[in-house]
């Protein structure tokens, strides 16, 4: 997985120097109240590592990954994953164009362009090596990131409950190719 930059930021492969800082994030309910169907917060340094080693895997694609935001001093922001996203059955997508854009930032770092910024650089590194569309599900309450969706182009096309086993609002991006 390559290193993607942006005018403010870095977006770079996880380590384990990271496990306190991904603590730290994902151990609030305010950052993780909206993934997934069932949200937990994160709560032990193991657990931290043993995800860094999970995001680590998507390293070897050429489009996909998982990386951690930070500032031009490397100060550490927030998460940004690009990965194809699991259909409610559990089966995984056969369409390529199934890939889901995500974020999540330490609340310290909110409100300040980050995550619209970091997810735009991703956006447009994965178009630039192939990726024809991109989505986001994003949980109905969560206002901030459709707003991100729709700062980066992404339309809103309805509510759908095709991904992750929850009812979500599905927005998508297509490559302009």
């Amino acid at each position: 997985m390559r290193t993607i930059t942006s005018e403010r930021l870095i977006l770079r492969p996880w380590d384990a120097d990271d496990a306190d800082f991904l603590l730290d994030v994902e151990g609030r309910w305010d950052v993780v109240r909206y993934l997934g169907a069932d949200p937990t917060t994160m709560t032990s340094h193991d657990e931290a590592v043993a995800s860094i080693e999970r995001r680590r895997t998507t390293s070897a694609h050429p489009i996909h990954g998982i990386w951690v935001i930070t500032d031009r001093t490397g100060a550490r922001l927030g998460n940004l994953l690009l990965k194809p996203i699991p259909l409610s059955t559990g089966e995984e997508p056969s369409d390529p164009a199934e890939v889901e854009i995500g974020w999540h930032l330490h609340p310290d770092a909110w409100g300040r362009g980050y995550a619209t910024e970091a997810a735009a650089a991703v956006s447009a590194a994965a178009f630039a090596r192939g990726q024809g569309r991109i989505i986001a599900v994003t949980h109905p309450d969560n206002h901030a990131s459709q707003a991100v969706c729709r700062r980066i182009g992404m339309r809103h096309r309805g509510t759908t409950t095709r991904y992750l086993d929850m009812s979500s609002e599905l927005f998508e991006l297509a490559s302009e190719r």
